[in-house]
């Protein structure tokens, strides 16, 4: 979109050129064979021309004097077509068919006009190159130049409207809900504008409610998840303390499964982080390792974020490498990245990811083939809240195989979010 302007504006000139063209062509080669106001000249040559009964030698003076006062080249031919005297190329002699006067084509000369005389002599004429040629090209050159630059304004504004709506389009698709295209004029590009904004106006309300129910419907299943928490704590089960224990994994894992949907709901609606402050990274890693028992190393770095997300990032990588790794021991580092931020890097030794779900993985509620059937308690929303978490720092986070079988989760962070 950005040359848009550049192959609309080319484009025009390349017809311009076109057209130019061949409106030339067309009046070099199509011949007008009568023109009956031309044997007025052949009158006028025949008594500027000394007559047939002169020598040729004062016929041939005559013509080079025509051809000082006049651009032309001309010849004159006796009736059966013999030259008898030129000023500049001889010109070629017309066919005894063609001979009727008139425009004729003359190979490389172009255009040729054929008078002829009373006396049956015939003359030949053409203007003399280059004064009809650099006038031609000049004329056209001039108008092609005038039409360039004026077509160029309105080439111009009309892309870069084109280029104002691709903006917008990409912001829209990047999840800002309330971008808008300003409406300018009244032609097919604006009406494309209001389309726009229609859609995305439709777009942003089927999303807010989406949001809204979403939000709204977590926290009413927060009240009964409560009220049935305190019934299994009430209720008194001395035979059955399996089913007591089993009610209460859960109640547990709706309640998680809540907060996570609460938390992803609330940051699908956050623009900007609500709360920044300076946070070791490398302390925060030990902390929430120190639950998993994984081994951490690195060096200190300190960015603006918000330490709870941090942490709930941190927290949700470790219990990942804890439910996927088969007990394999788990790894967690902090890389500064001068001066962009750090590296946070959590990897384990577990059976890794196939290649094409090392992206898929990132998608809420997507769980590898025959991790559901484990119930070990996910619910594929933990590594999404990662990636947002991740986004809202002004990172990102992807999966990577660990070389010596495993894998490594690797989250950029910068030093200040945008």
């Amino acid at each position: 979109m950005r040359r848009l302007y550049l192959q609309i504006y080319v484009t025009f000139l390349g017809i311009l050129l076109l057209f130019g063209v061949l409106l030339s062509v067309a009046w070099l080669l199509i011949p007008v064979h009568t023109h009956d106001h031309l044997a007025g000249l052949g009158v006028v040559l025949s008594e500027l021309l000394p007559g047939p009964d002169r020598p040729v030698a004062e016929l041939q003076a005559a013509v080079q004097h025509l051809g000082q006062l006049l651009p032309i080249h001309l010849t004159v031919h006796s009736s059966d077509g013999t030259l008898l005297a030129a000023v500049g190329p001889p010109l070629p002699t017309p066919a005894l068919e063609q001979r009727a006067q008139g425009w004729m084509w003359a190979g490389g000369a172009g255009p040729t006009v054929a008078l002829s005389l009373p006396d049956g002599r015939l003359v030949v004429a053409h203007w003399r190159p280059p004064y009809r040629a650099l006038g031609l090209l000049g004329a056209l050159g001039l108008l092609a130049s005038a039409i360039a630059l004026g077509a160029y304004p309105i080439v111009r504004r009309m892309t870069r409207r084109l280029e104002r709506l691709q903006t917008r389009v990409e912001a829209l698709g990047a999840g800002d809900l309330t971008a808008r295209v300003e409406v300018e004029g009244h032609d097919e590009v604006a009406q494309l504008a209001h389309s726009f904004n229609r859609a995305a106006d439709r777009i942003a309300r089927l999303v807010n409610a989406q949001r809204t129910m979403l939000a709204g419907a977590s926290h009413e299943l927060r009240s009964p998840l409560a009220r049935m928490r305190m019934a299994i704590e009430l209720l008194p089960s001395p035979d059955r303390p399996e089913l007591q224990a089993r009610l209460a994994q859960d109640i547990a894992e709706l309640d998680a499964l809540i907060g996570e949907l609460l938390l992803a709901s609330r940051l699908d609606t956050l623009e900007h982080l609500e709360h920044t402050e300076d946070v070791d990274l490398l302390a925060l890693l030990a902390e929430e390792g120190a639950r998993s028992a994984a081994d951490i190393s690195g060096t200190p770095v300190c960015i603006q974020g918000d330490p709870r997300m941090l942490r709930r990032l941190m927290r949700n990588l470790f219990e990942n490498a804890r439910r996927y790794a088969d007990g394999s021991p788990v790894e967690a580092s902090v890389i500064p990245l001068h001066p962009t931020g750090a590296r946070l890097c959590v990897a384990d030794r577990g059976p890794g990811v196939p290649a094409e779900e090392q992206e898929r993985i990132f998608a809420p509620f997507y769980r590898p083939s025959g991790m559901r059937e484990r119930g070990d308690g996910g619910v594929g929303l933990g590594l999404a809240l990662v990636r947002q978490i991740a986004r809202h720092h002004g990172g990102e986070v992807r999966c990577v195989p660990r070389d010596g079988g495993g894998t490594c989760f690797e989250v950029t962070l910068r030093a200040t979010p945008g």
